[in-house]
């Protein structure tokens, strides 16, 4: 690479950007938060379990005996660490200084403890696999630590988002056709619902004319569940789920497990997890039922939505202006609902859909996602980004709508951003992937779309992998994987408790979050991409005040190299004023700004006079 990274770099990045707020200081004056939009929210992802432990008494749960028995294993990366409600309410002053408005977490619902093969078990700690989805589960804590949770952010001007799921429960049903079965996905083609196992079984279900009509008539017609396998709940897991009736196998599409393709990715089990029959109109009024009630009961202020794109259109069509129903209600305005919809490339058109057909108000932005990791990580162009952005019309709603799509980089599933661009460039310095990451996360908290922050990337986390090994502790560590990361920005390692505020990551998030709240332009207003090139290097976007109109310039560089460009602007703009980076003084000449910008650096200014 051409740029040489001093241990300085850091706090050159940061220099010219706003003050980072002190820890505890209230970000709105309480009450206020309700009438923020989702689009002025800065969003922290969490999983409780790997947060904070802050009552060590909770961390077997509801369980007695063994790791297997209990799900706790702090030394294991798939099973339970210990953090809990009450750690995270410990550290909101941590999360508040860090610019933090919205805390989104990780189901909260009790799990099944532990699932899978022998000698291939692991924890519900992450919290998608929901046996009772009407308590939080035993590890984190009890219904009145949720509430106090809730309260103490709400007190602190921050919303909070529960993660949902609609698509499965935990691993209850097996099949009686055998342990030789590999419960490979059976289609509606060979295995309908009118025959017992395949085209040339015996005639069932008389009357039932298919999923496709969810009238409480037609599925009453529905009272066998054998047409493709033989659902069996063991003896010992009978009464296990709760509500009650998600007991009933009736409730569950039971045609084996999904390979994420075709009819299987909305029909299968998801990874032999209980796939619920979202047709049905039990299970439609089912699942309002339960969401709206933790609306009531606990005031939350959005739901993240797991897997929405295993689950059928019409439901989502129903449960999405319930839950607004429910809401209005209870009193809670701009209620944000926002679908997982997991696409890895810069493509807005598949996610668009599911805004449109589906009727979800917001979607997750996995196209800024995959845009971010081209630019940043492949040696892709910026044109990329301008590309990506041009598809914000395909949403529903159009761009307005695109402005409330949560941003990210790196999640709990796909790996940390600093670990995909490690991935992406192998033998990459430590320093050189330190401003990268910094780029990636000034971008972010500039750009549209509401911005959100994966836990521990703010401490310069760098993992080994996907999924388990993206889940790392911000306690100290007893898992001998995470341990031996070498992190970015910090001498620290997992083993040692990381709630670092001096650390260059939290401090460009915290200073990049001021930035947003006190200009409308970054959360509310129109964006306009102003420059992009064939190659990495210059991208320039214009953030317009909503309410004055005034024009903001946020301008990057994405090349490991100095970089600069003209960079096109409203032909009234004559100075500015620097937010972050080094902006020039003054325009170049009517309608043209000239910016000069190191390896992977940025400018942040505001249109300070114009032409009268």
């Amino acid at each position: 690479m051409k740029a040489i990274f001093a241990l300085g770099l850091a706090a050159a990045l940061l220099s010219g950007c706003a003050t980072v707020p002190p820890a505890g200081a209230p970000l709105a004056p309480a009450g206020t938060y309700l009438a923020r939009e989702p689009s002025e929210e800065i969003i922290y992802f969490v999983l409780p379990d790997r947060f904070e432990n802050g009552d060590p008494s909770n961390d077997t749960g509801d369980f007695t005996g063994d790791r297997l028995a209990t799900g706790f294993d702090p030394a294991a990366r798939g099973f339970f660490h210990g953090g809990d409600l009450a750690g995270l309410t410990s550290r909101l002053d941590y999360l508040e200084g860090l610019g933090v408005t919205a805390i989104w977490f990780a189901p909260i619902f009790q799990n099944k403890p532990v699932q899978g093969p022998p000698g291939d078990e692991s924890a519900g700690y992450h919290g998608y696999w929901v046996a009772d989805f009407t308590r939080p589960d035993g590890h984190f804590g009890t219904q009145a630590e949720f509430t106090a949770f809730v309260e103490a952010a709400h007190a602190r001007g921050m919303k909070v988002y529960m993660d949902i799921i609609t698509n499965h429960t935990a691993d209850v049903i097996t099949y009686a056709d055998g342990p030789e079965t590999n419960f490979e996905y059976r289609s509606l083609g060979d295995y309908p619902y009118s025959t017992r196992g395949g085209v040339d079984g015996a005639a069932i279900n008389p009357g039932f004319t298919g999923h496709e009509d969810s009238s409480a008539e037609n599925f009453a017609r529905l009272t066998d569940p054998n047409y493709a396998y033989q659902p069996v709940v063991p003896e010992a897991e009978r009464s296990v789920k709760v509500p009650a009736w998600l007991n009933d196998p009736i409730y569950y599409h039971n045609r084996g497990n999904s390979s994420f393709t075709g009819e299987d990715s909305r029909f299968g089990d998801f990874a032999g997890l209980d796939d619920l029959f979202t047709e049905h109109p039990r299970v439609r009024a089912g699942m309002q039922e339960i969401f709206c009630d933790w609306i009531t009961r606990t005031r939350v202020d959005g739901f993240r939505i797991d897997t929405a794109r295993h689950v059928d259109p019409g439901f989502w069509q129903e449960f999405v202006p319930a839950m607004e129903a429910c809401a209005t209600a209870a009193g809670i305005p701009n209620f944000h609902m926002f679908g997982e919809v997991y696409k890895d490339v810069p493509d807005n058109g598949y996610i668009a859909e599911y805004t449109r057909r589906d009727q979800l108000p917001a979607v997750l932005d996995f196209a800024f996602q995959a845009a971010m990791r081209e630019t940043l990580g492949r040696g892709q162009g910026t044109v990329v980004l301008a590309h990506m952005f041009d598809g914000d019309v395909l949403y529903e709603g159009g761009e307005e709508t695109a402005r409330t799509l949560p941003t990210f980089l790196g999640n709990h599933d796909m790996g940390r951003f600093s670990t995909l661009l490690r991935e992406d460039m192998p033998g990459i310095g430590q320093q050189e992937l330190l401003a990268r990451v910094l780029l990636g996360h000034a971008m972010m908290l500039s750009l549209r779309g509401s911005p959100t922050v994966y836990y521990g990337d703010e401490q310069g986390f760098v993992g080994d992998g996907n999924d388990q090994r993206a889940r790392e502790d911000m306690f100290p560590s007893r898992t001998a994987e995470y341990n031996d990361n070498v992190l970015i920005g910090t001498r620290a390692t997992t083993a040692d408790s990381n709630f670092d505020t001096a650390h260059p990551l939290y401090r460009l998030i915290a200073a990049f979050s001021a930035i947003r709240r006190e200009h409308p332009a970054f959360t509310r207003g129109r964006q306009q991409v102003r420059h992009y090139e064939q190659e990495p290097g210059v991208f320039a976007v214009s953030r317009f005040d909503p309410d004055s109109g005034a024009e903001y310039l946020a301008v990057f560089n994405t090349s490991d190299a100095p970089r600069s460009a003209n960079v096109w602007l409203g032909s009234n703009a004559r100075t500015f004023q620097t937010l972050a980076g080094e902006c020039p003084a003054a325009v170049s000449a009517p309608g043209s700004a000239a910016f000069a910008l190191p390896a992977f650096g940025w400018a942040v200014c505001r249109v300070s006079e114009t032409a009268r």
